[in-house]
């Protein structure tokens, strides 16, 4: 059951980075999905650093925060990567 709240999380968590990322960003559901979990996971370790009455998979708004920036930034880190597998030039 956690595994499937954390795909759910995930998901949103996402779909949120892309909305809050200006520009158009080309990843499919399963990419953002993929980003959105370890953002969610990077956000509960960043959470758990300054409560650590909770666990690392348990999300409070600071670690809700947490994920999406760290969604956001790697949302960035993935189009950079994926810019330059292209051989697109700047």
């Amino acid at each position: 059951m956690q595994i499937l709240g954390l795909i759910v999380v995930g998901l949103i968590i996402g779909a949120l980075a892309r909305l809050l990322k200006p520009g158009r960003q080309k990843l499919s559901v399963v990419a953002t999905l993929l980003l959105g979990v370890v953002g969610a996971v990077i956000g509960g370790l960043i959470g758990h650093l300054f409560n650590k009455n909770t666990g690392i998979f348990e999300l409070n708004f600071l670690g809700f925060v947490f994920a999406v920036i760290a969604a956001i930034l790697l949302l960035g880190v993935a189009e950079g990567l994926s810019g330059r597998s292209r051989g697109a030039v700047r």
